[in-house]
């Protein structure tokens, strides 16, 4: 999966980082489709996989919360929550 990686130095520093569980990303185009959820929503600066069904998230904490992660996967239908 490609990963969304827009950030710059200053950004890096002022991260925050979730994992992120989220339930039915069985299939390859499931959790390209999670993926992108996650890279879309403002604030994002980075999004690569994690084991089994967790996706790694750093964030801006000052743009986005962890609650704004979850409910951009719950609008395309997953159930999704901290690990």
């Amino acid at each position: 999966m490609p990963q969304h990686d827009g950030a710059t130095q200053g950004q890096q520093e002022q991260s925050a980082r979730a994992l992120v569980a989220v339930r039915g990303m069985e299939s390859p185009a499931a959790k390209q489709r999670v993926h992108q959820a996650l890279a879309d929503v403002a604030g994002v600066l980075r999004v690569q996989p994690g084991e089994d069904d967790k996706m790694i998230v750093d964030y801006d904490p000052s743009e986005v919360t962890v609650m704004d992660l979850i409910r951009a996967l719950r609008r395309i239908g997953f159930l999704a929550g901290m690990d």
